[in-house]
């Protein structure tokens, strides 16, 4: 593994960890306290410093309350992990290939959803939470805020996100975030966002 790879992989493992202490609602000082390591230690493991050791990992994973392996994989169950393995080596127009490919096969068509989907763009203070949360309910959907979503993904604030992973970080999370929403709400949800996602298919 280069020294790049190994950065990266450190990164990953870092924003993971993050990512399920934001899920558990705990701070730094408590998975400290409850896992036996040291904060600065876990500040330096979630900013992807952190020179980890399987045990380490097993002791902050037992905090959390989740199997090391949990920690690791991207997925929850074996198969899913299988094929998030091979969709990884495919690129985006490969990926939207297989996108429909899948939809068609096994009758998986998101159409309905879509159209029940409406992301409100605009500029801040220009009364989108107040309009997406009057629209959201007339509609009978669950209102989402884009941005606190992706903190959520990421386990950290969006100005943290910029600073450690860049801007193609804050897309990754993005992307990961919208993937989650349109898996958890099928039959659709009103959502706020930034403009810069029009951009993005």
């Amino acid at each position: 593994m280069s020294d790049q790879e190994s950065k990266a992989t450190l990164s990953e493992l870092g924003a993971r960890v993050r990512a399920w202490r934001a899920r558990r609602g705990m701070t730094r000082k408590q998975l400290a306290s409850d896992s036996g390591l040291s904060e600065r230690f876990l500040a330096d493991v979630e900013t992807g410093k952190g020179n980890v050791s399987i045990n380490s990992l097993e002791a902050a994973a037992r905090a959390l309350n989740i199997s090391i392996l949990e920690l690791l994989q991207d997925a929850r169950r074996p198969a899913l992990a299988r094929v998030q393995g091979m969709l990884t080596r495919l690129d985006d127009a490969q990926l939207d290939q297989a996108y429909s490919l899948l939809g068609s096969t096994f009758g998986l068509s998101d159409s309905l959803g879509r159209e029940q989907r409406v992301a409100l763009i605009g500029l801040r203070g220009a009364g989108k939470s107040t309009l997406g949360s009057q629209l959201a309910a007339e509609r009978g959907v669950p209102f989402i805020e884009l941005d606190r979503e992706i903190e959520r993904e990421a386990g950290t604030s969006m100005n943290e996100i910029l600073l450690l992973h860049g801007q193609a970080g804050y897309r990754r999370y993005e992307r990961r975030a919208l993937f989650r929403i349109a898996e958890d709400h099928p039959d659709g949800v009103v959502m706020t966002t930034g403009g810069s996602i029009v951009s993005e298919r």
